[in-house]
């Protein structure tokens, strides 16, 4: 699809060779020259940074992604190698690393199983298994447990119904089950849950919403909320969030990557990237509408040095 709110478009005029022979001349000899790296690599939209790296290889025979890593460091370095990873893969890559090893990253598999579409989904399987050579219905399966394991496997099935016109009756039926299943209900039935938001379609959802607080007098996040906890709930939440609004979730999970002690720099990374050429633009609205200050203001004072350059540059302007 054409994304068209983000905050990273095609530069234009574009030069790949001039490019590639800029980020040479920042990292060759002693001390590398950042402001360049950065601006090059925010400025240029991922199909250009792509062949960027293409004619480095050609000019100089040296790998851009290995040069970025050894003359970069720490988060700033995390960000540039970030942005230079082919956006196809992008995903899969995250997920990869969220399942690898001691302890896995349910933050990250809730995160991009939540908020991508039924097509982006099968397109993550498919990369998947050609890049790791590995299932990753497998792999997911086999680090996860219980109604949240449940869930992430619904939602791998990427079957979500289309939008295609909302039975009134329908909406009534599924909003009184889910009401029946939690509020009503000593322990909560999670499996209705599962099904009813893990396969009905977003606007069929958004009406089940309504009727749910007609119903019920709640929002279905308080009762998910109350009902249910631990990785479940935030996965359940999130998949609330991301039918209501991707972008306002968005806004939201940048927002708790900031606030209070400590930043979840990982977090703030994935989400500018990866949004930055699709929906950047309607989360900084989101965001300046929901927390009473901007995204730029935000980043500009919980971020520092090249990093926050970096960060300020991709998220395009401010919005006051």
């Amino acid at each position: 699809p054409q994304y068209t709110r983000g905050t990273v478009t095609a530069f234009a005029p574009f030069d790949a060779r001039a490019d590639a022979e800029a980020l040479r001349k920042a990292m060759k000899g002693m001390g590398t020259d950042e402001e360049t790296v950065l601006t090059v690599l925010t400025t240029r939209n991922n199909a250009q940074r792509q062949e960027i790296a293409s004619a480095f290889k050609t000019l100089f025979g040296r790998d851009l992604m290995d040069d970025l890593k050894s003359e970069l460091t720490g988060k700033f370095e995390t960000l540039m190698v970030s942005l230079m990873r082919p956006a196809y893969i992008f995903d899969a890559h995250a997920l990869k690393h969220a399942i690898k090893g001691a302890g896995t990253n349910e933050k990250v598999l809730t995160e991009i199983l939540a908020s991508r579409t039924p097509a982006e989904v099968q397109n993550i399987k498919q990369v998947y298994q050609q890049e790791y050579e590995a299932d990753l219905e497998d792999k997911i399966t086999g680090e996860t447990s219980g109604h949240f394991q449940r869930l992430l496997v619904v939602l791998l099935q990427a079957n979500r119904d289309p939008d295609v016109g909302v039975d009134e009756a329908l909406v009534e039926q599924d909003a009184q089950v889910l009401f029946r299943a939690g509020e009503l209900k000593w322990g909560t039935d999670e499996e209705k849950f599962i099904t009813i938001l893990g396969t009905r379609s977003i606007s069929h959802l958004r009406r089940v919403f309504d009727k749910y607080m007609t119903i019920s007098g709640f929002q279905i996040e308080e009762t998910i909320d109350r009902e249910t906890s631990g990785d479940l709930e935030k996965l359940l939440l999130a998949v609330v969030k991301c039918i209501r609004s991707v972008p306002a979730y968005f806004a939201e999970t940048l927002y708790y990557s900031m606030k209070g002690a400590g930043t979840d720099d990982d977090t703030l990374i994935r989400v500018m990237v990866s949004r930055s050429e699709i929906d950047l633009l309607d989360i900084r609205r989101e965001f300046r509408k929901n927390f009473a200050k901007s995204l730029y203001q935000m980043i500009q004072k919980d971020t520092s040095g090249d990093y926050r350059k970096a960060l300020l540059l991709l998220c395009g302007g401010d919005d006051d």
